[in-house]
């Protein structure tokens, strides 16, 4: 091969090569302005790109959120030790009258109720209907106190009234049963479950504080007569 042929070869070579280079280029600057001329297209794909990124549950990362976490409370405190101050006039179970009389001014009076083994009984309230309950159900077998047990998320109303209930149904207990009785309470009010016990002379079959609701269940028929 002569030297104007090796040249001749080696100009096309360059030209060609030039050539293909300018085509690339011209290429990445037509897709770059097919890019900015379709601006809904690189839009939609933005878009696509967020919608498809994981996103935070607020609720959970942020329990300061009002509905994120659940109620609380003031857990209600019952000063027991300072209700021992007047301890009052033993009293039994049938006497009626002076029970009563412990718990306040009868507001209203049920005598179609029932007792604990649901035989006909008198119901004796002495709050108002829309009022935290305190009642006495007697019947021929059973003498039976109940009064309303605040839940920490009450009211300070509904508490201090949970309160002045226990405080009488302890008083009226240690009149019925001595100290002991107003022990019993005191664990009842520490959500303490007693049943079938006999307590300073009396028969208690069931004395309980849950769901909102305090009970004590005196059977009378048996009372001072069961030793177990």
């Amino acid at each position: 091969m002569s030297k104007l042929t090796m040249w001749n070869h080696n100009l096309q070579t360059l030209l060609v090569g030039t050539i293909m280079a300018v085509s690339v280029t011209l290429g990445g600057c037509d897709s770059t302005k097919e890019d900015a001329q379709n601006p809904e297209t690189n839009a939609e794909s933005s878009e696509q790109a967020v919608a498809e990124a994981p996103v935070e549950n607020s609720a959970v990362d942020n329990p300061d959120l009002d509905g994120a976490t659940a109620q609380q409370g003031t857990p209600v405190k019952y000063d027991v030790s300072a209700w021992n101050a007047d301890k009052g006039e033993p009293l039994g179970t049938d006497e009626l009258d002076s029970i009563k009389s412990a718990f306040g001014k009868v507001i209203s009076t049920d005598e179609n109720s029932l007792d604990y083994a649901s035989n006909p009984a008198t119901k004796y309230r002495f709050m108002k209907t829309d009022a935290p309950y305190l009642d006495i159900i007697d019947s021929e077998k059973y003498l039976e106190l109940g009064w309303y047990y605040a839940n920490p998320t009450d009211s300070d109303k509904e508490k201090e009234l949970s309160q002045d209930h226990a405080k009488k149904a302890y008083q009226l207990s240690r009149r019925l049963m001595g100290d002991e009785g107003g022990k019993m309470v005191a664990d009842m009010l520490s959500n303490q479950i007693i049943k079938n016990r006999v307590i300073g002379g009396q028969k208690v079959e069931l004395a309980k504080c849950e769901f909102y609701s305090c009970m004590l269940v005196i059977n009378k028929s048996a009372a001072q007569t069961d030793n177990s």
